[in-house]
């Protein structure tokens, strides 16, 4: 049975127990052919022989080479055949093979032959993973090295074995994380070394969540260049799945990581779901800062002296222009990636950065500013043809100059403009927060005859004497109470349906019996049984894998029903 004990995106470690043997992923797997001492040989290995290579399990041997070794690129199909859990597949697929249910190890006997096209590397691994689910292990023989095995596990390959490192070694190139290397001598076990070491450093990086900013590192060569652009370019439906939406600090040191899942999909919920407060008549850009979020660093403290000194401030929205996210509005500097991001800072922009910031900020000025305000200093270069604005940065935005010029430009800006409480502005900015978070449906559901106290970012929703959430800047969204859970699961948004029995705790995986699939780990979710609300806490895995896991914490439970 299998149980996922830690997630990086599709990278996981996993614990399988089969046939008496523990299986912990990501594995590497040892080659031993006959001439092995029996007292050496491991639980679980490869057996070569000159017939066939078989995966050991345990007692059970499965054999991974039968009937006519077809080739990827030919049209002879070889049908998947299974053995007690384990289900082999051969390249090319017919996109039909059935895998049965209780398949605990599917394996890709020829995946060798996908190490040069990377195309079809990613279109495989995908399209194999998501017809077997996440209750299996994918093992990719014959694929891995030093520099791809962290790749690799990023697209979803739980197992992986050392006989590519050995047959390269022993005709003398060198296999490290940065690439290969010739030599004139036999370095196989050296190349076992390398591998084995870096399966480690795979399974750190996974447990400390930043198994991305492994693979940016690793990928040097042009084929796996190329592999993980077209997965961030095809695959990004299938990343993001698997991708929470609370993390740690991360860095986004390469081009290639505007393109990371949680950052494109701030974006993309930018873009899709964000609607400004309506009573915001006045767009102040920012520049970003060093320290997240925003509104804790020393300079963004400085922007909100001179900004708010009257209450004129409410009619102004504040905004942060940055990469790799395009766009911020204050009210969501909070939530991750936005908290959680560093970048180099040289002065420059590359074409697809200010591609994005662009992009984003045209699409924010459709909904119709009366005045637009510009503390960029040089980046305003970026957006200065988008809009007519008034510039306020000298040099240095947080120098006194610049901020006397921010706190005189507001005020001229405000002038004559009709006021708004600061009961309707906190109104209005977390019916915002909510839309981004939840969806316009919900977002107006826990809106419902509520009011809002408190100062950003510790506003408090109350329905009468209920309260209904509240903003958490360290857990960096909205978290419900089970009033609030109520009006969640009426709008039929991150609800997980349990089975019928009594809850004593957290909410297993063995327990639920339907979640909605675009839960994402780090979510709010409302956990009903039979359409009542009994529970609201946050997700541990994505609703995909409530589905289909069996072992593991669902939903970390904050309140409970009575």
């Amino acid at each position: 049975m299998l149980e996922v004990l830690s997630r990086s995106q599709r990278g996981r470690i996993c614990e399988l127990r089969k046939n008496g043997v523990t299986i912990r992923t990501p594995v590497l797997l040892r080659t031993v052919d006959r001439s092995a001492d029996a007292d050496c040989i491991p639980q679980i290995y490869v057996s070569v022989d000159d017939r066939a290579r078989a995966l050991v399990v345990g007692d059970d041997k499965i054999l991974m080479d039968r009937g006519l070794r077809t080739v990827a690129s030919s049209d002879a199909r070889s049908p998947p055949h299974d053995d007690n859990g384990v289900c082999v597949l051969r390249l090319p697929l017919t996109g039909d093979e059935v895998i049965p249910e209780d398949t605990d190890i599917t394996v890709i006997s020829n995946a060798f032959e996908l190490r040069k096209d990377p195309r079809r590397m990613v279109d495989t691994i995908m399209h194999i993973r998501m017809k077997i689910g996440n209750n299996s292990l994918l093992y990719a023989p014959g694929l891995a090295d030093p520099s791809n095995l962290a790749l690799l596990t990023y697209m979803g390959v739980d197992v992986f074995d050392d006989s590519l490192p050995v047959s390269a070694g022993r005709l003398g190139m060198l296999y490290i994380p940065e690439g290969e290397i010739f030599t004139d001598q036999d370095v196989s076990q050296r190349n076992i070394d390398e591998i084995a070491a870096e399966c480690s450093k795979v399974t750190m990086f996974i447990s400390s969540g930043r198994l991305r900013e492994l693979v940016d590192q690793r990928v040097s060569s042009p084929s796996l260049v190329a592999a993980l652009r077209i997965f961030d370019r095809v695959g990004y439906e299938y990343q993001e799945e698997m991708c929470s939406t609370v993390g740690g600090r991360f860095s986004c040191n390469t081009t290639q990581s505007l393109f990371r899942p949680e950052v494109r999909r701030f974006r993309k919920m930018i873009s899709e779901r964000y609607v400004p407060p309506e009573h915001k008549r006045i767009l102040v850009l920012l520049p970003c800062s060093a320290k997240k979020p925003y509104h804790t660093s020393k300079t963004h403290k400085a922007f909100a002296s001179a900004i708010h000194t009257g209450d004129h401030d409410t009619l102004v929205h504040e905004v942060i222009v940055t990469s790799p996210l395009g766009i911020v509005p204050r009210e969501l500097d909070v939530f991750f990636p936005a908290s959680s991001y560093d970048i180099p800072v040289t002065g420059e922009w590359k074409c697809q950065e200010r591609e994005i910031i662009r992009g984003m900020l045209s699409e924010l000025l459709e909904f119709g500013y009366d005045e637009v305000i510009s503390h960029l200093g040089d980046a305003t270069d970026l957006i200065r043809e988008l809009t007519d604005l008034t510039e306020t940065s000298v040099g240095d935005p947080a120098s006194p100059a610049s901020l006397n010029n921010l706190e005189n430009a507001v005020r001229d800006a405000a002038a004559g403009m009709e006021r708004c409480g600061y009961h309707k502005d906190r109104q209005e900015n977390i019916r915002s927060v909510l839309r981004f978070q939840f969806g316009k449906d919900a977002a107006d559901a826990l809106m419902h005859n509520t009011d809002v106290t408190g100062k950003f970012p510790y506003w408090k929703m109350h329905s009468g004497k209920e309260q209904i959430g509240m903003l958490s800047p360290e857990r960096g969204m909205v978290s419900l109470t089970l009033e609030g859970a109520e009006r969640l699961a009426a709008a039929g948004v991150s609800v997980a349906e349990m089975a019928d029995f009594e809850m004593k705790g957290n909410l297993f995986a063995v327990g639920v019996s339907k979640a909605d699939r675009n839960i994402r780990a780090g979510d709010e979710v409302a956990v009903t049984m039979n359409g009542t609300v009994k529970a609201v806490g946050v997700a541990a895995m994505s609703g995909a894998e409530m589905e289909d896991l069996s072992r593991g914490i669902a939903v970390k439970v904050r309140h409970k029903a009575k």
